[in-house]
């Protein structure tokens, strides 16, 4: 893993249920000792049982590594698609790309961690060893997937 990427793993979707909002969807996805639930908005990035699904956790969506500039509030003054705008990001290679902030880090069960995060009202809750997982101790990142 370059230095901008907090985590890269493949994922197999178990679930998706759809029941409580019309556009969006929590997704359950496992992979050996991790696992996720994730909240998306399903008519930008529809997901079915079974598919394969890539995620990538980023620090910045810079190809060279490099966090974005920051103003005194400590607050990225642009957002993804400005970025996108000038010059290739990380972003050009994903489907799907949110911008959030961890909020929360628990001890789990052995040397297992949970992570949360949010991206403007959608969830992610990843449970996974600490060796996987200590890196997303953030506080913002980039949630990147493609099937």
């Amino acid at each position: 893993m370059s230095e901008q990427i907090l985590f890269e793993e493949t994922f197999r979707i178990n679930s998706v249920n759809q029941q409580k909002y019309d556009r969006c969807a929590r997704i359950e996805a496992s992979r050996d000792d991790t696992s996720f639930k994730l909240d998306i908005n399903t008519d930008l990035y529809p997901c079915h049982e079974d598919e394969t699904l890539s995620m990538v956790i980023a620090s910045t969506l810079a190809l060279d590594g490099k966090e974005e500039s920051k103003d005194n509030d400590d607050k990225v003054k642009q957002s993804w698609k400005e970025f996108r705008d000038g010059e290739a990001s990380l972003a050009d290679t994903f489907d799907y790309v949110c911008y959030g902030k961890v909020y929360r880090f628990e001890e789990g069960e052995g040397d297992k961690i949970h992570v949360y995060v949010s991206f403007g009202g959608l969830l992610l809750f990843i449970e996974g060893p600490h060796k996987k997982l200590s890196t997303l101790r953030q506080d913002y990142v980039y949630l990147l997937l493609k099937k």
